[in-house]
């Protein structure tokens, strides 16, 4: 329909034809569908991203802590020596703590960033159970599915009373 037949056809609305081509007449004022549908997929990518904690949302691999949180290190015996790894849940967040020197110590999230696995302690490395990506003792990724390493979360260590205080 051109905009002569849809201007006399607004006629009865009391429509003017300058008000009907300031308004636009289709094809000059409408999104093409295939821009639309353009859009629309950018859009509900960027929306998944988001749920996902991908562009700036809470990171899922690394679960919130409580404040605060502390352990006491001689409650592990597995942290007696360098290279001692001990596995303990903060709050509902699993932690892997790994002493890594005399009065250091790392501690990192157990959840796979690659799909959310809960990873596990297998000789000297952790295995992410769901696709089997493998990190070493500082969290770093070294094979198996193709992932980023873990979380490292802060540390610090009181060797008077040998509390552990993770942030």
């Amino acid at each position: 329909m051109d905009h002569i037949n849809a201007a006399a056809d607004c006629r009865s609305c009391g429509t003017t034809e300058s008000q009907l081509l300031a308004a636009g007449n289709g094809a000059d004022s409408a999104i093409g569908r295939r821009t639309f549908l353009v859009q629309s997929g950018i859009l509900a990518a960027i929306a998944a991203l988001n749920a996902c904690g991908s562009l700036g949302g809470s990171d899922v691999t690394a679960p919130n802590l409580p404040s605060n949180a502390t352990i006491n290190v001689n409650n592990y015996s597995s942290l007696s020596s360098v290279g001692g790894v001990a596995m303990v849940t903060l709050g509902t967040a699993p932690v892997a703590i790994v002493r890594t020197g005399t009065s250091s110590f790392i501690a990192l999230s157990r959840v796979c960033p690659h799909q959310g696995g809960i990873v596990q302690l297998s000789g000297n490395d952790f295995v992410c159970p769901v696709h089997g990506a493998t990190y070493n003792l500082s969290g770093q990724w070294i094979g198996g599915q193709r992932a980023s390493s873990l979380h490292q979360y802060a540390t610090s260590y009181d060797a008077t009373t040998g509390t552990l205080t993770i942030s």
